[in-house]
């Protein structure tokens, strides 16, 4: 019984080796790629796989996942001012489809390989794209550095049977001496508007000052011409009224056989009184002799006539 045992041992061990050099386990969000032979044979789903013992192997295992890397490198600009990059890649595997497997598992001997040339390939393409910039550019052309990536790496990516999922610039920074500098030009930029913002303040502050003065000068000068307009208009209807107080008592002496020359005298009479009323002296000298009076009365008779000559030519 024991050695019946023995040889069903001696015989077991074979086909255990044989089992355990079918089996292959891919791990999930992998797939596998066997080769018989040293050629491509087929692929490996995730899962437990069988494949013909010693003679078909797991050449790679391909990561269906998301995979990223870090990158940390220097361009110069046209300018000759040296950029530090900081930068996040993002990439996968294109499809899933054998064509795109092969080219992941076969282009490149090693994975190591792979890293370097995709890591090679962005950087080169950010420098010769920050080669034509000058440096006051660069910090604002963060978003066109990433097209200007996506577009010139993608067709080198799917003939290796990756994409790019995303590219993130996490940083741009210059040396030392040039961040100074240009913290300086800020600055003095931020003076240079402020003293601009303040000259115009006070010149619209002036404007308006001189735009209300001048609009206190157009009041005043406006009433000043009103007042005058009222004024010559109280003159002018006095002297009608005192036209018609005249015509109509001019008219009374008439019907009463009065002399005009009376009125007139007077009138010359109240005019002395209103001159000695509102003199500032405290004389008033006139002639009052009888020489003086005949020639005022002359006078007097005078306009009289003139007066009833002007009145008949306009009747």
């Amino acid at each position: 019984m024991d050695r019946e045992l023995q040889y069903i041992a001696y015989a077991a061990i074979p086909v255990i080796v044989l089992l355990v050099g079918s089996i292959s386990i891919i791990k999930q969000g992998h797939v596998g790629v066997a080769v018989l032979f040293g050629r491509y044979s087929r692929m490996l789903r995730p899962g437990l796989n069988f494949r013909f013992p010693f003679f078909e192997k797991v050449f790679r295992s391909i990561s269906l996942q998301l995979r990223s890397a870090e990158l940390e490198f220097q361009a110069i600009t046209g300018d000759q001012a040296n950029v530090n990059f900081k930068a996040l890649i993002i990439f996968t595997v294109a499809d899933g489809t054998e064509e795109t497997i092969m080219k992941a598992a076969f282009k490149f001997i090693d994975e190591r390989s792979f890293m370097q040339s995709l890591i090679r390939s962005i950087e080169g393409s950010i420098r010769s794209y920050v080669a034509i910039k000058k440096q006051s550019e660069i910090l604002s052309l963060r978003r066109e550095i990433v097209d200007e990536v996506n577009s010139y790496i993608e067709h080198e990516l799917q003939d290796w049977g990756f994409h790019l999922v995303a590219l993130q610039i996490n940083d741009i920074s210059f040396d030392e001496a040039i961040m100074r500098s240009m913290a300086q030009v800020v600055a003095s930029n931020n003076m240079m508007l402020a003293a601009q913002n303040e000259a115009q303040a006070q010149f619209i502050t002036k404007t308006r000052v001189a735009e209300a003065e001048a609009q206190a000068k157009r009041v005043v000068a406006q009433a000043e011409k009103d007042v005058d307009q009222l004024r010559g208009e109280g003159n002018a209807l006095l002297r009608k009224q005192m036209a018609a107080g005249l015509a109509d008592a001019g008219k009374t002496m008439e019907s009463n056989n009065v002399p005009p020359e009376f009125m007139l005298y007077t009138m010359w009479l109240d005019a002395m009184k209103n001159v000695a009323t509102h003199s500032h002296g405290n004389i008033l000298s006139f002639d009052g002799s009888m020489e003086g009076f005949d020639k005022t009365m002359r006078q007097m008779n005078q306009l009289s006539k003139g007066a009833a000559t002007s009145h008949a030519a306009k009747a």
